[in-house]
C-alpha cells in the first residue's frame, strides 16, 4: 500500500514499520546502521549459529579419533559450505519456524541443518553427528564471539580510523592557528587550534589500538565445561586439543576454564575499551561545542536547514549534540553488559541471553556517533577572525611568560608581582612593557619578552600538532 504526503511517497508497509519502531536504531537511524543488521539481528544470530554447526560437523569428519564419522565426500562437502555461504532470509524464516515447534531456538538450528543435510545416500550417519556433544552455549557463545569480532573489526574500528584520519588533518592545517586556552573556563596561556585536534588524535588512536587488542574468546567444552560427554562416546580422543583447534580455526582463542558458558571477561574487556574509546569523543564532542558557542568556529551553512524553529538565525551545533547524546546511550549499555554478563549463578543461568541480544543496539549507538561526528567536523570552518579578537584582548596571559623568566635571572617574588600587577585590573600591551622595560635581566631576554604577544606565545604547541599529523 502506498501514500503520498506532501509529495513524499512513503510505502506503509515499510514505513510504519519504521515509525513506530521501539528503538530509534530500528527507526530514525535506521538508514544509518543498515551494515550491522546482517551481524547483530536475530538472522545474524542465526546465521552465525548455522555457521558453528556446520563448521564443527565438517571438523569431525575430518577428526581420525571420531571413526564411525568418514571423511565428507566432495559434494556433501560443497553442499554444507552453501548452507552457509547462501545462508538467506528465507532460510531463517524456516529455523523460526521450526523454533515455533521446538520451543528451543539452538536446537532449531539444529534441524534446520539436518533437513539440508537430507537422506540421501551421502548422508550415511552424519546428521547424527550434528551438534554432537554440545551444549547450547557452546554454539551461542561463539556466534556471539564472531559478532562482536565482525562490528569491532569491520564495522567500528574502520569508522574511528577514519574519524582519526579527518582530526589528523584538521591538526594539520591549523597547527600554527594561535588560539586562547581556556582553564576553568578562563583565559589561560595559548594553544593552537591544531594541537588540540592533535590530542584527540593521539588519546583515540591509543585507545582504538586497545579496543582492537582485545582478545576474542571462545568455549566449546559442554555441558559444563569438562567434556563429559565427549569423553562419554570417545574416551581416548584428546579433546581439548581437537576442540582448541576448531575454536582457532574460527578465528578465536579457546578458554579451556568454563562452567557451561564462557565467562564473558573478554566481552566486559571488549566493552570497557570501547566505553573509553566513546568517552574520548564525548570529550571531543564537549569541547568542540564550546568552541563553536565561543565564536571559535563557525559551521557551514546548508540552505535549507533549520537550527531553530523559533530563531532563524541560529545555526545549532546538532551534530556534535547527537553525538554525545548516542555515544551516553552506547556506554550506558556497555557498562551495563560488562558488570552483569561475567556473573552467574553456578554453572549457568539464563541472565545472559537476554542481555546478549542488545550487543547490536550499543554497537549502532556508536555508529550514529561517529557518524555524526564526522558530518559536523566536515561543516567546521575556522573562524579566525574570533580567535584573534580573543587573543588581542587576552595580554594578561603573558605573565606567566614573564615571572617564569624573572625565576631564571633571580628576581625575587616574580610570581607575586605579576600578581600584584595583573589581577583584578585590565592588562594591556602597554602595561606589561613598562614593566619588562625596568626588569634587571639580559637585554636579549628582555627582547624575547617585548616581542611576545598572546599570538606567539603557543610554545611547541605548532610542532606538537605536526607530530601527531
Amino acid at each position: 500500500m502506498i501514500r503520498a504526503l506532501r509529495g513524499v511517497v512513503y510505502s506503509i508497509d515499510m514505513d510504519l514499520t519504521r515509525l513506530k519502531a521501539l528503538s530509534p536504531a530500528d527507526g530514525r537511524y535506521a538508514d544509518k546502521v543498515q551494515s550491522l543488521r546482517s551481524i547483530f539481528s536475530e538472522f545474524g544470530l542465526i546465521r552465525f549459529r548455522v555457521l558453528i554447526e556446520v563448521r564443527w560437523l565438517q571438523w569431525l569428519s575430518d577428526e581420525a579419533a571420531v571413526a564411525e564419522l568418514a571423511p565428507l565426500s566432495p559434494v556433501m562437502k560443497d553442499m554444507l559450505n552453501h548452507v552457509v555461504d547462501d545462508f538467506s532470509t528465507e532460510d531463517a524464516v524456516r529455523v523460526k519456524k521450526i523454533e515455533a515447534t521446538t520451543n528451543h531456538d539452538v536446537k532449531a538450528v539444529e534441524y534446520f541443518v539436518r533437513e539440508r543435510i537430507g537422506t540421501g545416500k551421502d548422508t550415511r550417519n552424519l546428521a547424527d553427528f550434528i551438534h554432537f556433544a554440545c551444549t547450547s552455549e557452546d554454539i551461542n557463545n561463539l556466534a556471539y564471539a564472531l559478532m562482536l569480532r565482525t562490528a569491532r573489526d569491520e564495522l567500528l574500528v574502520p569508522r574511528m580510523k577514519e574519524l582519526i584520519a579527518r582530526l589528523r588533518t584538521l591538526a594539520n592545517d591549523h597547527a600554527g592557528t594561535a588560539m586562547m586556552s581556556r582553564t576553568h573556563g578562563q583565559a589561560a596561556s595559548p594553544t593552537t587550534v591544531g594541537k588540540e585536534f592533535a590530542n584527540t588524535v593521539h588519546r583515540l588512536s591509543r585507545t582504538q589500538e586497545q579496543f582492537s587488542a582485545v582478545r576474542v574468546l571462545g568455549k566449546f567444552n559442554g555441558a559444563v565445561g569438562n567434556f563429559n560427554a565427549h569423553l562419554a562416546a570417545y574416551p581416548d580422543a584428546d579433546w581439548p586439543s581437537i576442540t582448541t583447534a576448531f575454536v582457532e580455526s574460527l578465528g578465536l582463542e579457546c578458554n579451556l576454564h568454563t562452567t557451561q558458558i564462557e565467562p564473558h571477561d573478554w566481552t566486559a574487556e571488549y566493552c570497557h575499551a570501547l566505553i573509553r574509546c566513546n568517552t574520548v569523543m564525548i570529550d571531543l564532542c564537549r569541547d568542540v561545542w564550546g568552541y563553536v558557542s565561543l565564536g571559535y568556529f563557525s559551521q557551514r551553512v546548508l540552505r535549507d536547514e533549520v537550527g531553530s524553529s523559533t530563531m532563524p538565525h541560529k545555526v545549532n551545533p546538532i551534530d556534535f549534540e547527537n553525538a554525545e547524546g548516542n555515544l551516553g546511550m552506547a556506554n550506558a549499555l556497555l557498562d551495563h553488559f560488562a558488570l552483569k554478563l561475567p556473573i552467574s549463578r553456578w554453572q549457568r543461568d539464563l541472565t545472559d541471553s537476554t542481555v546478549q541480544r542488545n550487543f547490536g543496539l550499543a554497537a549502532a549507538y556508536v555508529l550514529i556517533a561517529m557518524q555524526s561526528i564526522l558530518t559536523g567536523l566536515n561543516k567546521l570552518q575556522v573562524n579566525s577572525n574570533a580567535i584573534q579578537k580573543d587573543l588581542d584582548a587576552s595580554w594578561e596571559v603573558l605573565a606567566e611568560a614573564i615571572q617564569t623568566v624573572m625565576r631564571r635571572y633571580g628576581i625575587a617574588e616574580p610570581y607575586e608581582q605579576l600578581k600584584a600587577l595583573t589581577r583584578g585590573t585590565t592588562v594591556t600591551r602597554e602595561l606589561l612593557h613598562e614593566f619588562i622595560e625596568n626588569l634587571e635581566v639580559p637585554d636579549e631576554a628582555k627582547a624575547r619578552l617585548l616581542a611576545l604577544t598572546p599570538s606567539t606565545y603557543t610554545g611547541l604547541a605548532s610542532s606538537l600538532a605536526r607530530r601527531n599529523s
